[in-house]
């Protein structure tokens, strides 16, 4: 005879807004996921992409926001799903409230640190996808690799630190992570 499994527990964003001051979390599917905290490098990188994307917005007069983590992703606009992606590139400014952005960023950026492996390449990236993302870059600085995800198109593009990589949300966007590149040795 088999037993019924054990019904494991659903949280909701209550549960995320319930957690210890300090505490950082996100929440997929009813499921708490906690996150260590950044590395200096991982702060440097994220800080240098943000500014090029902020300078090139605001140099262009754009109607984007970016924003960078801790920002609140409510992906699907219910209780069982909040993320706090390193980079949110928002172009509709109806999503955004005091409290973050409910539904899906235009743009999400990231950068995978090795407690997020997993979770960046495979769980974000199929609820990114499913949650009307139209693209999501993951850098990875142990691997000298940059994925971008245009799902709009369809199209998939592998990079490196030595690339210069175009946002497909743009026409003239590009970002030289060469000039990164001393960031992966800190």
């Amino acid at each position: 005879m088999t037993l019924p499994s054990a019904q494991e527990k659903s949280y909701t964003i209550n549960d995320i807004y319930s957690l210890p001051e300090g505490s950082r979390a996100e929440l997929i599917d009813g499921q708490i996921y906690y996150m260590a905290p950044p590395t200096r490098r991982h702060q440097r990188i994220i800080g240098e992409l943000f500014a090029a994307i902020r300078a090139y917005i605001k140099g262009n007069g754009g109607i984007c926001e970016v924003d960078i983590a801790p920002f609140a992703v409510f992906l699907n606009e219910d209780d069982k799903n909040y993320v706090e992606p390193d980079i949110s590139v928002i172009c509709d400014p109806g999503k955004l409230t005091d409290k973050g952005c409910f539904g899906a960023p235009d743009w999400i950026i990231e950068v995978v640190s090795p407690g997020s492996r997993r979770m960046d390449y495979f769980t974000k990236l199929f609820k990114y996808r499913a949650a009307g993302v139209r693209e999501y870059w993951i850098v990875d600085p142990e691997k000298n690799r940059i994925l971008v995800y245009n799902f709009e198109s369809e199209d998939t593009g592998d990079y490196t630190f030595a690339d210069s990589v175009r946002a497909g949300i743009y026409d003239d966007l590009f970002i030289n992570f060469s000039t990164m590149a001393d960031l992966l040795n800190i």
